[in-house]
């Protein structure tokens, strides 16, 4: 074989080479990076046994939020006020909608509304709750850990486009133990106890509805909601 060709060959040998490389690298079917994805554990809410159950049909609207928040990160709130996420976790949806659909299930299975929805805006309901999600995030403090949940709530009766009452909830609930499943049941342990919480005012404000009480106007901003005790 003459010194040209034998050049040629090796040049033809090396281009397949790197061909073939480039070929396999784009035909792995191996992620670069393993996303684990995280729901909220299912309520814990049970059956009321109280017998003062309500002919009222409710809408539970998705709370806003911030752009950081409305991701499917999950936060993490350091000290300096900088914002973090652990890495390669994800929620299934963003907080807000997270939230709405534990609220939901919630007040199901408390049954003391006739009607829960939370897909359909355009139903026919006597009830709208909705809000602002402020803070869905990891706190580090002190050497512990907790899981914040903080939702402005805000109870209107659409039919009259009257406001019936707005108050803020708030959850600190501790992360027992330092894997991500701990962060988790945490989430779900403060989203059930805001729950238990705007149920009972719900239904607090759907009896004094029909029994014809006050209303919040509609003009009354959510800056200055009605003093109430929780």
């Amino acid at each position: 074989m003459s010194a040209p060709t034998s050049r040629r060959s090796r040049q033809y040998l090396r281009w397949f080479g790197f061909t073939a490389l480039a070929w396999l690298s784009s035909c792995s079917i191996l992620p670069s990076e393993t996303i684990a994805i995280y729901q909220l554990p299912p309520s814990s809410i049970v059956p009321a046994t109280a017998p003062d159950r309500l002919p009222l049909t409710l809408h539970i609207a998705k709370g806003d939020s911030s752009r950081v928040t409305d991701s499917q990160r999950v936060l993490i709130l350091n000290q300096d006020n900088r914002i973090s996420a652990y890495k390669s976790v994800r929620w299934s949806d963003p907080p807000p909608v997270l939230l709405r659909n534990q609220l939901a299930s919630a007040f199901r299975a408390d049954g003391r509304l006739s009607l829960v929805s939370d897909s359909n805006p355009n139903l026919t309901r006597d009830l709208e709750l909705s809000g602002d999600l402020d803070a869905f995030h990891v706190e580090h403090s002190a050497g512990t850990t907790v899981a914040v949940v903080r939702f402005y709530a805000v109870l209107a009766q659409p039919a009259r486009n009257r406001i019936l009452a707005a108050r803020g909830f708030e959850s600190r609930q501790p992360v027992n133990g330092k894997g991500m499943p701990d962060v988790v049941a945490a989430f779900g342990k403060g989203a059930d106890e805001i729950g238990r919480e705007i149920i009972g005012w719900t239904i607090q404000h759907g009896n004094s509805m029909q029994a014809g009480g006050n209303e919040m106007p509609a003009s009354a901003g959510r800056t200055n909601p009605p003093e109430e005790k929780p």
